[in-house]
């Protein structure tokens, strides 16, 4: 059996829907936190259990039977993420898979100036440690990310947003497809090359995308890391929040995300979903 954790969420339900499409949905299980919200899974024939990385003595029941566990990065902020992880990747060794699949980051590293990036570091290497073959998916920066951003935008006619670099923005729907065929298939071993769309782009190129896509005149405008966040928090984000996303401007900066590989459209066997679109798709 293949166990999904998150089904339920951006990532997760794609993977799971991928996945249907290459195997029977009897052997398919999800790890969910709150089980009401995946009656659409029990409807197919997937089974579905409740299981939470911040309560780990259930998850041995969400993982029981499981061949291979894909362990989604926990949606936490701080050190608890790294627990979480390792609870979820503990399970799924305790469980008896024979291969233990985890959602990275093209930008996984131990100095990294983007928080989760410390995150995934740290758990590829506990995937590493153990005697269980595992995938550390290293996806590329999620293009939904700019939705974040863009609705502003579209408001005010700028992108106001602190100086930043290339981004190797990528498909939820691509790097799902992989995560379902990496499952299916085996297809991936270790630490993977970057699983990253073809194109680098900067916000200036994005804002040029973003004009031919809406008709709109959509301005780059670079604001310096303080009057962006005093501005942010203003608007009513919490600092916190705000210092967490100048640390995904800094890392940009110093050019951590502008990287590509033609690992992920040689997996998929077709062209990667540009950015041009991703935002055409969503207006």
């Amino acid at each position: 059996m293949i166990v999904i954790t998150g089904a339920t969420g951006q990532l997760g339900s794609r993977i799971v829907d991928r996945l249907l499409e290459r195997v029977p949905a009897a052997e398919v299980g999800v790890s969910v936190r709150d089980a009401t919200k995946a009656g659409r899974l029990a409807e197919r024939g997937v089974r579905v259990r409740e299981g939470d990385f911040t309560a780990p003595d259930g998850l041995a029941h969400a993982f029981e039977g499981a061949d291979r566990v894909l362990v989604i990065s926990a949606s936490i902020r701080g050190d608890g993420a790294v627990a979480a992880n390792k609870a979820a990747i503990d399970a799924a060794r305790d469980a008896g898979a024979r291969r233990i699949l985890y959602t990275s980051h093209q930008a996984s590293s131990q100095d990294s100036l983007f928080a989760p990036q410390l995150t995934h570091a740290e758990t590829e290497d506990y995937l590493a440690s153990l005697e269980v073959p595992f995938t550390a998916l290293r996806n590329g920066f999620y293009a939904s990310t700019l939705n974040y951003y863009l609705g502003a935008a579209l408001e005010t006619g700028a992108l106001a947003l602190p100086a930043d670099g290339p981004f190797s923005w990528t498909a939820h729907d691509d790097l799902a497809e992989a995560a379902a065929i990496a499952l299916a298939e085996d297809a991936l071993d270790g630490v993977t090359p970057p699983l990253t769309a073809p194109e680098l782009l900067d916000f200036e190129a994005v804002a040029a995308v973003l004009s031919d896509v809406t008709g709109r005149d959509i301005k780059r405008v670079v604001l310096a890391d303080d009057e962006w966040k005093a501005a942010a928090v203003a608007g009513g984000m919490p600092a916190f929040a705000a210092d967490f996303t100048l640390g995904m401007f800094r890392a940009a900066r110093r050019g951590e995300f502008a990287v590509t590989d033609p690992t992920l459209e040689k997996l998929l066997g077709r062209p990667a979903r540009t950015v041009r679109e991703e935002l055409a798709a969503g207006r």
